[in-house]
């Protein structure tokens, strides 16, 4: 019973820890390769910076600044390359051949392109779901419609990092519809809640044109 008991207890550790370890890797990841560039455009700016601003302090905000600004000059740059015949064939080599192959990528790069609306979403409808019936509400994606069920398939993902997340099958009940497009819903998760007021919007105005209705 005890060994029962801590066999349990093991894998629940392990699979809760290797959960929060996928929830916060491509974060991590995101900021140490941004860390990376702008410390290697930092160096080669450093000289530069030097014989302008005398001042260390101020210094190291510059070198940050134009090190930042080097970066989004890099990402547009390349971006135009991507939109070029040739640009768009290394790109693809590079997707199938490597990017493909590392765990996340493409969920991931899904999620980018539907936050920027470049793509088309995989993810149906925006709504509200009471998981555990305690009245609070979880802003989840509909990913299935079980038509010929009660049940919706709907995907919970963790703030800011929407590439991770629970899927729950619920009942259409336990569900708000919203009229919040996915890309607004999108940009909750990222910002943390803020912007969760497009989310009740619908339902406040309903709400208020029902308290009209009965002063009449």
């Amino acid at each position: 019973m005890k060994v029962t008991f801590f066999k349990r207890l093991k894998n629940f550790f392990r699979t809760t820890a290797l959960g929060g370890l996928v929830a916060i890797l491509p974060l991590v990841l995101i900021i140490i390769l941004f860390r990376w560039i702008v410390n290697i455009i930092q160096k080669y700016l450093e000289p530069l910076v030097g014989l302008i601003n005398t001042e260390s302090e101020l210094m190291i905000i510059s070198l940050y600044i134009i090190a930042v600004l080097a970066i989004i000059l890099l990402f547009f740059l390349l971006g135009l390359f991507i939109r070029t015949r040739v640009g768009r064939f290394f790109r693809t080599v590079l997707e199938e051949k490597y990017l493909s192959k590392i765990p996340g990528y493409k969920l991931a790069r899904e999620t980018v392109m539907q936050f920027f609306g470049k793509q088309k979403s995989f993810f149906r409808e925006v709504v509200l779901v009471d998981i555990f019936n305690s009245g609070t509400l979880m802003t989840g994606f509909i990913t299935d419609d079980h038509e010929d069920t009660d049940f919706l398939t709907v995907f919970v993902p963790t703030g800011p990092n929407p590439t991770s997340g629970n899927i729950y099958h619920v009942l259409k009940e336990k569900t708000v519809r919203t009229s919040t497009t996915v890309d607004v819903g999108m940009k909750t998760i990222i910002s943390c809640g803020a912007g969760s007021c497009n989310l009740f919007k619908e339902r406040t105005e309903k709400r208020d044109l029902e308290d009209e209705m009965r002063n009449v």
